[in-house]
């Protein structure tokens, strides 16, 4: 079986002329066989005759052509059809007379430009081959010839609706590529906006807190040792994120979970951010990507309230069981502090809150972020788990 599919992924790759040469030769080669003579298709109802000369122009006029079918469609008609006519003009009715219907119905399907003109051509053509027919003492009726062309225009049709077929396929692929693009660049933005924005927003505040620590050497130097180790661990997950990304990188990436909320909640409160975190129950080992998904949860949480609301009492709530993961991060009213040592709030673009909203939506969970009343917010998230996507 495999074999048969290297045969025929190899004959795919072949030329399109190469692969449509047998269906020009095996009608050419059947209309030689003597038990074939006079068996091919006959309008105009004159009397069969031997094989000439001009029998084997019109045989090789009919299916030759046929190899070039797909790539000059317009060509490939014309010569057939002059096949076809002197074919029934001389009485041969050949086998290769076949040709026709494969070159009108090929015509249908790939024709691409003067498809109208071409349609009234071929009209015009078969009413003169008709009339030619008929002084050369052709018996077939007026009927006749109406229903062979009906049977012409069905081909043509069956051709045309191939077409229209094709398209709509190649259009749905371009649709779908084009959706799939969007959905890999929307992903990307998520994984960049979580890795960066909350290292780098920790990052800023601990600058911005250092400058009022100047008097204070050892603080100072605590508050800059703990930047270095933010801006490292900023440079690791981007490492990690780019393996990802790289479809040539063999080495197992790693992800977040929630056994690293602990490191992450630490990493926070460095930032100058009093964080409580409070977890119940034990996290499922089947809990798929829903670990990943509430790891972001908290740490988008987080980063808000390092940006929002610096120095407010924060949150963390962790609850964990066999169907879910439920996540509620909540933020008290920014913290009484001097006008010119409080944190500038920053101004968000909110992706983050949407992507979270998404995540969890895909997963079939239920989001939510609120401000409270006292001007703090709280974010809630219910996580179903055993989703592996």
């Amino acid at each position: 079986m495999t074999e048969l599919r290297q045969v025929l992924d190899r004959w795919r790759q072949l030329d399109v002329t190469v692969r449509d040469l047998p269906l020009a030769l095996v009608p050419a080669v059947a209309s030689f066989v003597p038990a074939f003579h006079g068996l091919g298709t006959d309008i105009g109802a004159l009397p069969t005759r031997p094989f000439d000369a001009l029998a084997v122009v019109a045989i090789l006029l009919q299916c030759l052509p046929l190899a070039v079918r797909r790539r000059w469609p317009a060509v490939c008609l014309t010569l057939v059809f002059l096949g076809f006519a002197l074919d029934q003009l001389r009485g041969y009715h050949t086998l290769a007379g076949t040709g026709l219907a494969i070159a009108l119905l090929s015509a249908g399907a790939y024709l691409e430009r003067r498809r109208r003109t071409i349609t009234v051509l071929l009209s015009g053509a078969y009413v003169v081959l008709a009339v030619a027919l008929h002084l050369a003492g052709g018996t077939e009726r007026v009927d006749g010839y109406v229903t062979f062309y009906l049977a012409l225009i069905l081909v043509w049709a069956v051709g045309s609706w191939l077409r229209s077929t094709r398209a709509a396929e190649t259009e749905r692929r371009l649709r779908i590529a084009d959706e799939t693009r969007t959905a890999e660049r929307t992903r990307i933005a998520r994984e960049l906006h979580d890795v960066v924005t909350h290292h780098v927003t920790a990052m800023v505040v601990q600058t911005e807190a250092a400058r009022y620590l100047t008097a204070a050497p050892d603080r100072l130097d605590e508050t800059l040792t703990s930047v270095t180790d933010t801006g490292r661990r900023a440079i690791g997950d981007l490492r990690h994120l780019l393996d990802l990304l790289d479809p040539g990188h063999d080495a197992a990436v790693q992800t977040p979970s929630l056994r690293e909320l602990h490191t992450l909640v630490e990493q926070t409160r460095r930032a100058g951010q009093p964080v409580e975190l409070t977890e119940e129950g034990t996290p499922s080992e089947s809990a798929g990507s829903a670990e990943l998904v509430a790891h972001r949860v908290v740490q988008e949480a987080l980063t808000n309230a390092l940006k929002h609301a610096h120095g407010s009492p924060t949150a963390v709530g962790v609850r964990y069981d066999d169907r879910e993961i439920t996540v509620e991060v909540s933020t008290a009213g920014s913290s009484p502090q001097p006008a010119d040592v409080r944190q500038r709030p920053a101004a968000g673009s909110g992706r983050g809150l949407v992507g979270l909203r998404e995540r969890v939506g895909a997963l079939g969970g239920e989001f939510s972020a609120d401000r409270r009343a006292d001007g703090g917010f709280v974010v809630h998230a219910r996580i179903p788990t055993g989703s592996p996507a």
